[in-house]
């Protein structure tokens, strides 16, 4: 992680030798357990999104990781096996942009016999001419970032000039793929993109895909976050359900991120994900490993654990093992139940980095 962006970001120390894990359920300080891995393939994106990637801090001369610094896909395919044996349910592949990623169906087709739930999240840019690989590789389903419609907001959003057809397309190459529901993220700003959630609801309806509104977040250090700019999911669900009314859905599981609603109508449901105004800490059973290889605890994390140092430097499966086993259970993030204006201001782990 490059220091003149956010220098707290790297591991800041090796996990270090632990305790031997015996087997069974652990948990971390809160009794939170683990079932959700999100694996960074890269830390590179085309999109300079105004929240996430800013182009004044994401420039031309903006110091990406070395190749060598990534991680290898033997060696993520191996924690996450190990990660699989420790109770991991899901694996979420991320980015930067993950599409990015060299010969991704090849890690896909490594991860696939796990037998855990295998998604990916992506800004649709490459998607359609490689959904269908992904899917005979073995994923099972995507979600996409689009934070408009409209083609001029979507370009001033991506700052990249790339239109809202191609995602459009990708979204629809990954439903005749078989990647289906495919789930569409809108990340709603105030002054931005808000005035078009109703535009963003009326599509869901028409096309059966589920969006998402994620409430704008201050993760990383460099998108300029304010409270001022956050439209609370509530607001959200009352301006659709005003339209068309909604009622609640029981969540799928613990820990689901997204608050599920559906029509009445029966034309399908959306998600809200609340992580400012409704946090879900107590429920959150996530950890992330970063493109280099850096275990976080938190998306809104200050700092993480160098597992590359393990894995490169030939621990065995069982050291790692009991390494990722110490951190789960020192863990006591609950970041979006504290925030407050200042901690808001911390130097945090830019989301590009870990993925969202």
């Amino acid at each position: 992680m490059p220091e003149k962006v956010i220098p707290i970001g790297r591991p800041a120390a090796a996990v270090g030798r632990a305790q031997r894990y015996e087997g069974g359920p652990f948990a971390d300080t809160l009794g939170r357990s683990l079932r959700d891995l999100r694996i960074s393939v890269t830390d590179r994106c085309n999109f300079r999104c105004v929240y996430c990637m800013p182009r004044e801090a994401f420039g031309a001369d903006y110091p990406f990781l070395p190749h060598a610094e990534i991680l290898r896909f033997e060696e993520i395919a191996r924690l996450a096996r190990i990660l699989v044996g420790l109770g991991v349910r899901k694996i979420r592949l991320t980015g930067g942009e993950p599409l990015l990623r060299k010969d991704l169906p090849q890690l896909v087709a490594m991860l696939a016999p796990l037998g855990a739930e295998l998604a990916l999240t992506t800004n649709g840019s490459a998607l359609a001419r490689q959904a269908q690989t992904l899917r005979k590789a073995g994923l099972h389903r995507v979600t996409v970032s689009l934070d408009s419609l409209d083609e001029a907001t979507f370009r001033r959003i991506n700052d990249a000039d790339f239109p809202v057809a191609r995602v459009l397309e990708g979204i629809e190459a990954a439903t005749r793929a078989g990647l289906a529901p495919v789930k569409v993220n809108m990340v709603v700003k105030r002054g931005m993109n808000d005035h078009q959630v109703l535009d963003m609801a009326a599509w869901g309806r028409q096309t059966g895909h589920i969006v998402r509104f994620i409430e704008f977040m201050d993760v990383g250090s460099t998108n300029g976050w304010r409270m001022d700019d956050v439209v609370p999911s509530a607001e959200i669900v009352r301006r659709i359900s005003a339209r068309w009314p909604l009622e609640p859905v029981d969540a799928d599981y613990r820990g689901e991120v997204a608050e599920r609603w559906r029509y009445r109508d029966g034309a399908g449901e959306i998600g809200v994900i609340s992580s400012v105004t409704q946090a879900f800490c107590r429920d959150c059973t996530r950890l992330r490993l970063s493109t280099e290889g850096a275990l976080y605890t938190c998306l809104f994390a200050t700092r993480g654990y160098d597992l590359k140092r393990l894995v490169r430097g030939g621990a065995s499966d069982e050291e790692i093992r009991d390494a990722i086993v110490a951190v789960w259970r020192a863990r006591a993030d609950r970041y979006s139940e504290i925030r407050t204006a200042e901690t808001a201001k911390q130097r945090k782990v830019e989301m590009s980095y870990i993925g969202g």
